[in-house]
């Protein structure tokens, strides 16, 4: 499980048999319908490749995400500590509008991994 954007939203991956990658983002909605309730975005697919992870997720009220990048090593000295692991790369969110309009907006990220023994709550 790796931090997300803001404090208490999370993506949690899982890598699968020849490097598949299932998942999903949790994140809080940004809509005034869905403004403060949790969303989950599901991976509509993920692929992992020696270090480099891409993924794309099913819209979730008109907002989807694309990440491209790798997985690297952080500043955490050992596997259960925070940052062990960092997701760099960009992230691409993608909304369509109620005119069917779509809009994107990239970002670089670092998303660190959560400590192994700690988990976020919802």
């Amino acid at each position: 499980m790796y931090n997300f954007l803001r404090d208490g939203e999370f993506v949690q991956i899982t890598v699968e048999d020849e490097g598949n990658v299932t998942g999903f983002i949790s994140r809080f909605g940004d809509s005034e319908s869905d403004r403060g309730a949790f969303l989950d975005h599901f991976f509509k697919d993920g692929k992992l490749n020696t270090n480099k992870l891409t993924f794309s997720t099913k819209s979730v009220h008109g907002v989807w995400f694309e990440f491209h990048g790798t997985v690297d090593r952080g500043e955490g000295r050992s596997a259960g500590d925070e940052a062990y692991y960092v997701l760099k790369g960009t992230l691409t969110e993608n909304a369509i509008d109620e005119n069917k309009k779509t809009t994107s907006r990239s970002r670089d990220v670092a998303l660190k991994s959560f400590p192994q023994d700690v988990a976020p709550s919802k």
